[in-house]
């Protein structure tokens, strides 16, 4: 199997997709982007970008113009085989894995010997190895790789390299973060690593697929876990009738504590989504993993119950959501639980309720069809009654106590405790 990296296809260009072309197609590769999504197909060509991220646009320009970037709708021959399309979980909190077998089919034709397989999407443990398996079985001409099976014999590798980057940094985080590398064998580790090595500066640590597989999910259920305490802490804190963000303060100064801001839930594509993969692979073991991720669920519910009743209290006062996305300053608003309260107010309260989202132009429909109506900062402050701050932006951060003309204020994020 030569390490001769030349050309590379990456099947799908989302977040972690398009990012990762970019970067890859800066370092003098030819890169094949590609996306069932005309639309996306259509812009990236244009040299443009449909998500909103640091610095990605320039990049994506600098590449396309250079011709080292080709967004199509279909793969192509290449030396190596990136598949980062989504992996969502179906309303019984099964993952879904269809788009990554339906990447797997249509990459299958375009192998050849020598070829690299690497999956990014974040997957249940054996995953990788249903990839090689269903490879095998549609290219019964090549070789692939498992027990038994020597490793100058193998005519395609096959890795799993899970993403961690963070939205807003993400440009940033592909090239510095250390990389977990899981190869099917020893021999498709070290191919893979040796690839990533070309455009990653932080460690390439190498394991087998399944640990690498594991190592994904666990990450975010670590951070689930410690947001669910946060979050369960803040519910506790107010039935007893104390400031919360002064608990986690007074604390935190213990040495050894840490305790997380609590929110108004958690949500994003990786923290909100990938611990019930591991209570699916396993149920009775995975019982506070379980719990957390309900206890983060939960707050979302809570947080609505508050905002309606407060609403209801003040029927003379005009109400301004603040933030839709699922984390501060990003457009993403994939699992957002500040979107989930939202559409609640809004279907209870429809007109009333006015939003101030600064990362986008347009209110999703769910919310603009029930009467809501999107308003800038300025007009909200100047006009509301009650401000329900969901996301902590840097604009609403810099909205000063004077500035808040004696509205009332529920503040999910501690951010105008002042």
């Amino acid at each position: 199997m030569p390490d001769d990296f030349k050309s590379v296809c990456v099947v799908g260009l989302g977040y972690i997709g398009l990012p990762t072309a970019a970067l890859i197609a800066s370092r003098g590769l030819h890169v094949i982007g590609v996306d069932i999504d005309a639309t996306i197909v259509e812009t990236v060509n244009k040299g443009h970008i449909h998500i909103a991220e640091a610095d990605l646009d320039g990049l994506v320009q600098k590449v396309v113009l250079s011709g080292s970037l080709v967004a199509q709708d279909k793969p192509a021959p290449a030396d190596v085989f990136m598949v980062a399309v989504p992996t969502p979980l179906s309303a019984f909190k099964k993952p879904l894995l269809d788009h990554v077998f339906g990447a797997v089919q249509a990459i299958a034709p375009c192998l050849r010997r020598g070829s690299l397989v690497i999956l990014e999407s974040t997957c249940p443990v054996g995953t990788t190895e249903q990839v090689r398996d269903m490879l095998a079985k549609l290219r019964p001409d090549l070789v692939f790789p498992g027990e038994g099976t020597e490793p100058e014999a193998v005519d395609v590798a096959i890795a799993y390299c899970p993403e961690r980057v963070l939205p807003g940094r993400i440009l940033v985080e592909l090239v510095q973060n250390d990389r977990c590398i899981g190869g099917i064998t020893p021999a498709c580790t070290v191919k893979a690593r040796r690839f990533y090595e070309r455009f990653v500066r932080g460690t390439c640590i190498e394991t087998n697929a399944r640990t690498a597989e594991l190592v994904k999910l666990a990450e975010n259920a670590f951070r689930d876990t410690n947001i669910a305490f946060a979050n369960e802490l803040s519910m506790i804190s107010d039935h007893v009738g104390v400031d919360v963000w002064e608990v986690i303060d007074i604390a935190n100064r213990h040495p050894r504590v840490n305790i997380l801001k609590p929110g108004p839930g958690v949500g994003g594509h990786c923290i909100a989504v990938d611990p019930w993969f591991i209570v699916h692979a396993a149920p009775r073991e995975a019982r506070l993993i379980r719990t957390s991720r309900e206890v983060n669920d939960r707050k979302a519910k809570y947080v609505f119950e508050r905002a309606r009743k407060l609403i209801r209290s003040h029927p003379d006062r005009e109400v301004a959501c603040l933030g839709l996305a699922f984390k501060a300053n990003v457009d993403d608003q994939r699992e957002s639980p500040a979107l989930k309260i939202v559409e609640q107010l809004t279907e209870t309260f429809g007109e009333r309720i006015a939003v101030v989202e600064p990362y986008v132009d347009v209110l999703p429909k769910q919310l603009s069809q029930r009467g809501a109506r999107k308003i800038e900062l300025d007009d909200a402050i100047e006009q509301a009654g009650i401000f329900i701050l969901l996301v902590d932006h840097d604009p609403f951060r810099k909205i000063d106590t004077l500035r808040r003309n004696d509205a009332i204020i529920y503040d999910t994020r501690g951010v105008w405790r002042a």
